[in-house]
This record gives structure tokens, sequence and C-alpha cells, in this order.
């Protein structure tokens, strides 16, 4: 893959060849069928039947029915010349006790979506765990139960032995901080715990199973192996003010190095192993443990929504998703927002990949999500999403500045490829660059997705 500097022709931009355009999904997001071909219970198919978690009662049940039209969409990306789909694979399909012998069934469906997808000349990228874990598995302990690591690690020698023929490309976890810290202590995600101490066991056994699984997939023959973290452009209120840079510094601490130093340095940052030991889970990292965690990457798979400013502040803290931030307070931003009420600013994003390339030097990165929900309307089979095409130009553009500074990014992939079940706030929220009536499961493609086609073509932005 070439990492020469993307070119810029008047307010033209382009990138190298080479560069890699896609969409992402995940499992439980869109493919419905949750009681088929042997699939048992996720986290979230209690979460989502837990009175008062999710938006309306939403639950995954059908979703976007994906598990019976994936030849559609795969059709559809197709049309949009998309070159790679990054997918993930549903745990409980391939091992609905969590732990024990592969359910055929279930890896027969990703083996067709994998065909699939290289007859129409789009690479599969495969990711192992995006949140679905056996709800068999939680019932032990979950992601504070250190075997869970290991179960990972199962699942991922499973599966690249029945597909890592035709897939090159593999991601151990999907954004451990959203697994770890609001599914742990705040309790808003599955399984719904709040308990810090919890959460803390499950941020090491999240990495140790991305190191054990790293191990798993190079032995199974895996070509790429990456991580993918949901990082933060966090920024103090007051520059000058040496107490907001300390506020920032701990923020940045839970949401950035807690998950890059292990995995790209080979050790814990001594303020955050001093957090483990404040809340009790320094018990679960063991000898070795280190060594295992920063086995090599291929690159980093960055996810980014949105920026953050923070400062110091006496009696507050981040909230309950960040346990141990007493005196650092988030501070609302004047800013455009997306229907989540994130913030949108572009030059946010290209700060963070600078960042990176400096903190991290060497470490190749691909943009694994990046994308945003704004209030579609569906008119006469067309969705004038403006805001959307604003958001994503914009980060491109970020981007490419990024790039042309020094930073290795080797691709971007939208999210999300469809509009989908959107965690707690069910189908309220709407990410995708293709409109999915979940009455009739029709998908339209939204101006979004026309316009991104056109840059995939050119390979950047006029």
């Amino acid at each position: 893959m070439t990492t020469v500097a993307p070119d810029q022709v008047g307010t033209a931009l382009r990138f190298p060849q080479g560069f890699r355009w896609g969409a992402a999904t995940a499992s439980y997001q869109i493919e419905g069928a949750t009681q088929e071909d042997g699939r048992t219970p996720s986290i979230w198919d209690t979460f989502a039947r837990t009175p008062g978690k999710v938006f309306e009662g939403h639950t995954g049940d059908v979703a976007c029915d994906h598990y019976h039209r994936y030849r559609d969409d795969v059709a559809m990306m197709a049309e949009l010349g998309i070159g790679t789909y990054r997918f993930s694979i549903a745990w409980p399909r391939i091992k609905p006790d969590g732990s024990g012998p592969v359910n055929g069934r279930g890896l027969d469906f990703y083996d067709r979506l994998v065909d699939e997808l290289l007859a129409k000349g789009i690479a599969p990228m495969a990711t192992l765990y995006h949140w679905d874990l056996p709800q068999v598995l939680e019932d032990r302990g979950g992601w504070t139960n250190r075997d869970t690591a290991y179960y990972l690690a199962d699942l991922a020698a499973a599966t690249v032995a029945r597909l890592g023929d035709r897939v090159a490309t593999w991601t151990t976890l999907n954004e451990p901080w959203c697994s770890a810290f609001l599914g742990y202590a705040a309790g808003v995600h599955a399984p719904g715990r709040e308990d810090p101490t919890a959460a803390f066991e499950a941020v090491h056994h999240l990495l140790l199973g991305h190191g054990l699984s790293v191990q798993a997939l190079r032995a199974g023959g895996a070509r790429e192996v990456s991580l993918t973290l949901n990082l933060a452009r966090v920024r103090p209120d007051d520059p000058a003010d040496p107490h907001d840079l300390a506020a920032v510094h701990l923020i940045e601490g839970l949401h950035n190095r807690l998950w890059l130093d292990p995995v790209l340095r080979g050790a814990y940052p001594a303020d955050m192993l001093a957090l483990f030991r404040r809340f009790g889970a320094d018990h679960a990292i063991r000898p070795g443990d280190d060594a295992i965690i920063a086995a090599p990457i291929d690159f980093l798979g960055v996810n980014y929504y949105q920026p953050a400013r923070v400062r110091a502040a006496l009696g507050v803290d981040g909230g309950p998703a960040n346990p141990g931030t007493e005196g650092a307070e988030y501070v609302a931003q004047d800013l455009p927002v997306t229907a989540m009420d994130w913030p949108v600013d572009p030059s946010s994003f290209y700060e963070l990949l600078i960042r990176l390339s400096t903190d991290y030097p060497g470490t190749p990165m691909m943009i694994t999500e990046n994308g945003a929900a704004y209030d579609d309307v569906l008119v006469e089979d067309r969705v004038a999403d403006t805001d959307r095409v604003g958001f994503l130009a914009g980060h491109l553009r970020a981007v490419h500045q990024a790039m042309a500074e020094g930073a290795d990014v080797r691709g971007y992939l939208a999210w999300s490829l469809l509009d989908n079940y959107e965690w707690g706030y069910g189908y309220g929220k709407r990410f995708g660059i293709v409109h999915v009536d979940y009455d009739t499961q029709r998908r339209t493609l939204k101006d979004s997705a026309r316009w991104y086609a056109a840059v995939i073509g050119r390979n950047g932005l006029d």
C-alpha cells in the first residue's frame, strides 16, 4: 500500500492510488434473524428487552433483515463502487453457547456473504467483536471473567479457519471503550452494569482478548490484523490554564492512552494503572499479559464522530462513563450538531490524526467509521441529506490534510451503509447513506450515497 501524500489541485483533492474506500456495518445492527440457524441470544437481545433501556423498546430481531437480503445489499454496494465492506461476526451464531462447538450454519451465512462480496469485486473486512457477546457468557461474568478473552480467541480461530482463505483483513474489537465503560460503568449499553471495578476488569480482559485473537488470527493465516478504537480529540476550555490541561489529560487517558499505550507501547500509562488500583481491578492484570496485548498489528482502525471540550471544575466529574475523572467537566461547544446532539468540527479530526501520527509514529491507520445521524425525510424516492454530505466532505478534507502532513491513513469507511438499529436509540436515529423503510425493508439511495459514489469514482473530492 502506497503512503505517498495525496494531491491537491485548487480545491480538488485526490487521494493516493490504492486508497481504500468503503462502508461499515455491525451484525446486531443489521442482520436480524436473531433466532435462526442456531443463533442464541446476545447481551443486546437481553438488554433491548429490559424495560426502559432502549428507545420505545426496539429490538434487533429484524433490524435491516440483512441475513436474508445480503445479496441485494452487496449488489447495491457494487453499484456505489464500494471497494471494502467492513462487517462483524455475530458471536452467538458461531458459538451458540459462547465457548463450545462451532455452529456450522452460523458460519455458512458469512461464507455466502464473503463469496458474494468477492464476486462483486468487494474486499471483505471482518470484525470479530462488535458488542454482541453471547448472553451465556455474560451469565458467567462477561468481560469481567478472564476466560472470555480466551473464548474470543477461540472464536477468532474458528472463524479464520473457515473464512481466512478469502478474508484478508481482520479486526479484533470494535470500540472497546464503549464495551467497558458504557456497558459496565454507565449501564447505558449492554449488559447494563453500573460498576467501575467491573469496567476496569473489562478493559483489561478486552485488551487481553485482542492480543490473544491477534495470535489466533496470525496462526490461521490472516494477512492483515487490526484493532478499531473510538478515539477522542479533547480540547481544553482554556489552553493557557494548566488545570484545564490536566483535566484534558485525564479524560484523554481513559479514551485514548488506556487503549493505545498497551497495544502500541507495550504497557499501560502510570496514571491509568493507578485507576486500576484505585477501583480494585489491578488483580486482573497478570505477568505476561503486556506482551500478549502488544502483539503487532498491521494498522490501527480509527472511529471518529465528535470533538470534546473539557475544563477543570471542583466537585464534578466527567460522568459515570468516565470513572476516576473527578475535577474534569465537559463543556458545551458553540458548534452545529447532528441529530445525536454531537458537535460537528472536522478540524478536530485532523488534529487527532496528527496527534496519533506524532505520539505513535510508524502506525498505519484506517478510518473504520465516520458518519453522522440526521433527521432524514424520504420524499418521492429521494432523501436530500445535505447535512450528511457536508459532514462527510468536511471530515474527508480533514483526513486529506492530515495525510498531506504525514499521517499514514490507508482508507476511509463511511458509517453506515444502511440506516440500522442504533443501539440504545433503537430505530430512532439514522446514520445510513442508504435509507431503510423498516416496515417494508425497502432500500433507497440517499443523496449522500450518490455523492459518496462520485467521491469513490474520482478517488477524491472536487
